[in-house]
């Protein structure tokens, strides 16, 4: 069974870490895979320094034909039996590339489409798939209904993440140069309109005027496209005289793991999230995380289980968690010890590459 990862571009991203995060670890795997993407990235190093077959082709416009051939040509040479692309776009290729050719097509959705009309392109590439597969269950029942596709031939795969990169961190390198020791909390994530960093600003604004000693480090990219989100959460410190003195902006970070293991409390607000990566590399880190009760949290979570649940743009309910958390952090020591266990356990790469190995032998064996 040989299956062909059709990507983008190698750049950082949650699908791209995901994805190299699957190459890195191709000897778990019990099929085997090459890739094709379309565009370089920042990742191509770390990419093609895995040694799995990694290939470069480029469409010079949409519909190449060029491009196509060329495509179909690799899928043949390399003997591919599952196509799995990681956006709509590369799943059209792919689709068209195999016409005739007895070569399944699936596809991996990592997002929403929420304030958008329903999307004739997604929807046809969807119900031409032979499976879809969904981070969460909560996003694929929200395709299912939207796109009204054939409910078996949609399934959930959790992300996977290798928890080797958290714990190869053995000498952490300080946050700030004055030796803090204070509480120290902070989240990760870029600032775009999947989270609302904004209602932590706002919650800190309110430990700060309770005389929590604290400080909170933002580790994430300012996108340009959205970039009022950023200079919102900025102008919010400024004007209340947090910026700099217990809120910090670190930007993009590649040392995520670093951070993480150096905070005492995680906090993290989403509008959308369709898993919620840095929610699990915190819980697996062993610290408290708050998270809001938006339903793939939820779902993560196990309904608050691994993580306190605030109310979603509640920056009051956020605070008083907080506050009463502060009351009793013994309390908490034990269970988040178990909890990073369970979450490794659970949502491991290797867990990931596994099912994925199930989704694809069930794709094989069932009938065109």
């Amino acid at each position: 069974m040989k299956i062909a990862y059709l990507l983008g571009a190698l750049r950082p991203g949650g699908t791209e870490t995901l994805l190299l995060d699957i190459f890195r670890n191709a000897k778990t795997a019990e099929y085997q895979f090459i890739g094709i993407h379309r565009k370089t990235g920042e990742h191509k190093e770390a990419f093609y320094a895995t040694g799995q077959k990694l290939y470069r082709l480029a469409p010079r416009f949409p519909f190449d034909p060029m491009y196509l051939y060329r495509l179909r040509k690799l899928i043949i040479t390399n003997n591919i039996d599952i196509i799995h692309a990681q956006q709509t776009l590369d799943t059209f290729y792919g689709w068209l590339a195999t016409v005739g050719l007895k070569i399944k097509v699936v596809q991996t959705f990592h997002g929403f489409d929420y304030f958008k009309k329903k999307s004739p392109f997604l929807s046809f590439m969807a119900k031409h798939t032979d499976k879809n597969l969904f981070v969460s269950n909560y996003q694929r029942n929200y395709y299912t209904k939207k796109y009204k596709l054939n409910p078996e031939k949609q399934q959930t795969v959790y992300n996977g993440i290798a928890f080797e990169k958290i714990d190869k961190w053995k000498e952490l390198t300080p946050l700030f140069e004055d030796d803090y020791k204070g509480l120290l909390t902070g989240s990760v994530g870029n600032f775009t309109d999947v989270r609302s960093q904004i209602i932590i600003c706002r919650t800190l604004k309110l430990m700060a005027e309770k005389g929590v000693d604290f400080r909170f480090v933002f580790a994430g990219s300012r996108i340009d496209s959205q970039a009022y989100l950023y200079e919102e959460c900025i102008d919010f410190c400024k004007k209340n005289n947090l910026l700099n003195t217990k809120v910090f902006f670190l930007g993009i970070r590649d040392d995520v793991p670093n951070i993480l293991k150096q905070l005492d409390v995680f906090i993290y607000s989403t509008n959308h999230d369709s898993f919620g990566i840095a929610v699990i590399e915190a819980i697996a880190a062993g610290i408290p995380v708050f998270v809001n009760d938006w339903e793939v949290m939820l779902e993560i979570t196990e309904n608050g289980k691994f993580a306190t649940i605030f109310e979603t743009n509640n920056e009051n309910d956020l605070c008083e968690k907080f506050l009463l958390f502060l009351h009793d952090t013994k309390s908490c020591e034990n269970r988040v010890t178990e909890n990073a266990a369970t979450i490794r356990q659970k949502f491991s790469i290797k867990q990931h590459i596994n099912e994925l190995g199930k989704q694809y032998e069930l794709m094989l064996n069932q009938k065109s």
